[in-house]
């Protein structure tokens, strides 16, 4: 086994809850060599919600709280108010972080608090037995729209960069380089970092949103529908932008907006 992944994964937890050719396993491994590269082990905690995305922090060597459905980013909320010195990352699904939890991201954005989300979007709720998400496709069958979705999808790229998230990335399991880099970024920004990972579903998805069950088909599917943004590029037609989408450096971060209004006060008081 890989030494790195042998400091960083509970083996006595093994073989892990993921179906055969699951993104989550690239994108854990994303997080660990992140996580390894920046030598912060032991200053993360990492919080998740409900679903097949939220165990992969589940069997890592760090300090996790596996939560609520779609209370993850609340807990984590709560988590980095009490210890501020911890980089907070959530692992969250498309189902846990954009339905249920779809109020906590949206005030959690526009606080711009720190912490590093990583949705994984497989388009579907997958532990649960493929209903659709919020971020399933127009038209897909599944078992709540046998006939095809007729909901407007949800881009949680989008919506965090409405409410104002500092930090905005997109990247697919077929990138998995550019995806560390993205998860390493996020962590360092100081303020609310969203991180959408497009990751294969061959079970659930695979039947109702592909219609292609291959791990390696869908993920050359990936690659050939999604197009690196960079400012001022026009979109190719059909392609999904990836790549780094905001980074603003100089926007101010909640914890400390709040530590200088209570600062402000105690002085007014004096």
């Amino acid at each position: 086994m890989n030494k790195l992944y042998e400091q960083y994964i509970k083996t006595d937890s093994l073989p892990t809850l993921f179906c055969p050719g699951c993104g989550n396993g690239i994108i854990q491994v994303a997080a660990i060599n992140a996580i390894h590269n920046l030598g912060i082990k032991q200053d993360v905690a990492c919080v998740s919600g409900i679903g097949c995305s939220a165990w992969i922090p589940c069997y890592l060597k760090l300090d996790v709280m596996h939560t609520l459905h779609g209370r993850a980013i609340a807990f984590a909320e709560g988590l980095k108010f009490a210890r501020p010195d911890k980089k907070i990352v959530v692992f969250t699904g498309d189902g846990d972080c954009l339905a249920i939890g779809g109020n906590h991201l949206i005030h959690a954005a526009r606080r711009n608090i720190d912490l590093t989300i990583i949705m994984v979007n497989n388009y579907i709720y997958g532990m649960t037995g493929g209903q659709k998400s919020p971020a399933t496709p127009k038209g897909s069958l599944t078992k709540t729209s046998p006939f095809g979705s007729v909901d407007e999808v949800i881009d949680g790229c989008d919506l965090v960069m409405t409410m104002g998230a500092s930090y905005v990335a997109r990247w697919t399991t077929a990138h998995p380089v550019q995806l560390e880099k993205a998860i390493r970024d996020g962590i360092l920004h100081n303020g609310f970092s969203f991180i959408e990972v497009l990751s294969q579903c061959p079970v659930q998805a695979g039947k109702n949103v592909y219609g292609e069950k291959d791990a390696a088909s869908i993920m050359r599917t990936y690659k050939n529908n999604t197009y690196i943004w960079k400012d001022g590029t026009e979109a190719p037609k059909g392609k999904i932008r990836i790549g780094t989408l905001r980074h603003n450096k100089n926007a101010k971060e909640y914890i400390e907006k709040a530590d200088w209004v209570m600062a402000e006060r105690e002085l007014e008081r004096r």
